[in-house]
């Protein structure tokens, strides 16, 4: 499934229409879950035959298109059937009790409510919630895929607008030239991850570079009184500087993952668990600001794109034991440098990176080990 964005634009009565599907379809999946909660043997199915009950009972979810109330009981058990795997799985710690949603940003149309221009650079929505036609703007082009591969048409509202998505059903692959490299790498925070032989790709750290900003716009919000049009303006500057940081860390982990995928055959990285990682309060921030979760996504899309091998190696005592002797070499955290009894002085990333290149290579070639599902390290079925 490929995901093309574009920008919509329209009349100012067009985009107060558009508030009016995104409250609905909020209404329709708490609704949802709420009969879920009073009816726990409710299946999916249950909750799609709901949806008709909720159009005839109220008038403004009659005007949403049938198929967007589906759409939007669908996310309810998303919620709903991920707790339950939870539970089976014995998840330690909270299991994720699905939640009533008090902002939703985007309502999802299937193959009807909507109809694309002759030249695909605008759109129409047909339901009655009277948002007409809209002008989209983006750098992708529609004419390469016909209207019937277009299963799912968006409407996301962000800070700086509003966006429609297209949930195209198109398998992406490319090729590229064996490098016959292999690289380990291990993310870190005062570099963003280091390499086995010792290459170092800096850490932007997009938040601290604009956190001042940021505060600043938090002031002006904080200061306006609440309920009132400045305060209202002094919101969506705020919302803008914090979606600019949000896409500057995307583009940094897209452009960076797709390099490192074409430069070699084998990635072996580190299989975090960043939500453990992210309770050390003294760290939070600059973990999160690193974005190590999003840049592994991409690399394992890149890696099923490209036809490479990806491999999440377990990180238990990557940078105690030694990369040459195997001896296990206890060290604190502001401990940057390995030396061992053998003679090998290392850095302490340095280090990591050779012991999970050695398990990534271990790993290949028997998928299983190190709690990957077989297919994993070829990039066919990721481990996110």
């Amino acid at each position: 499934m490929l995901i093309l964005e574009f920008k919509v634009y329209g009349k100012a009565t067009q985009f107060s229409a558009m508030d009016e599907p995104l409250r609905t379809a909020q209404f329709i999946q708490n609704k949802c879950l709420r009969y879920w909660m009073d009816n726990p043997d409710v299946s999916k199915y249950d909750l799609n035959k709901y949806c008709a009950v909720l159009a005839k009972e109220f008038p403004f979810a009659n005007e949403l298109n049938s198929m967007a109330r589906q759409a939007s009981a669908e996310r309810a058990w998303a919620a709903i059937s991920r707790f339950y795997e939870n539970c089976k799985k014995q998840i330690p710690g909270k299991k994720g009790f699905p939640q009533f949603k008090q902002n939703v940003r985007s309502v999802e149309y299937k193959t009807t409510g909507w109809r694309l221009a002759e030249d695909r650079k605008s759109i129409t929505f047909t339901d009655g919630k009277q948002i007409g036609r809209l002008e989209l703007k983006g750098t992708r082009d529609l004419h390469f895929y016909p209207v019937d591969q277009i299963k799912r048409v968006r409407l996301v509202k962000r800070a700086d607008g509003y966006y429609a998505q297209f949930a195209v059903a198109v398998e992406r692959s490319q090729s590229v030239e064996p490098s016959g490299k292999a690289i380990g790498l291990d993310v870190g925070l005062n570099d963003f991850y280091v390499t086995h032989d010792d290459h170092r790709a800096e850490n932007p750290r997009f938040l601290c570079t604009g956190e001042r900003r940021i505060k600043q716009a938090q002031k002006r919000v904080s200061r306006k009184v609440k309920g009132s049009s400045n305060r209202r303006k002094a919101r969506v500057i705020l919302g803008k500087r914090h979606l600019k940081i949000s896409r500057q860390r995307k583009d940094h982990a897209v452009k960076l993952a797709r390099c490192v995928i074409t430069s070699n055959d084998v990635v072996a990285y580190e299989d975090l668990r960043i939500k453990h990682m992210v309770r050390n309060h003294w760290l939070a921030k600059s973990i999160n600001d690193a974005s190590w979760y999003q840049f592994r996504v991409w690399l394992e899309y890149f890696g099923k794109v490209f036809g490479k091998i990806t491999v999440a190696v377990p990180p238990h005592y990557t940078s105690q034991e030694c990369s040459s002797c195997g001896a296990i070499v206890k060290k604190g955290l502001s401990i940057r440098t390995h030396i061992c009894q053998c003679g090998t002085a290392l850095n302490r990333d340095h280090n990591a990176t050779r012991n999970i290149l050695s398990r990534g290579l271990a790993t290949v070639g028997h998928t299983g080990s190190y709690g990957l599902e077989p297919g994993n390290a070829w990039g066919e079925d990721t481990a996110t």
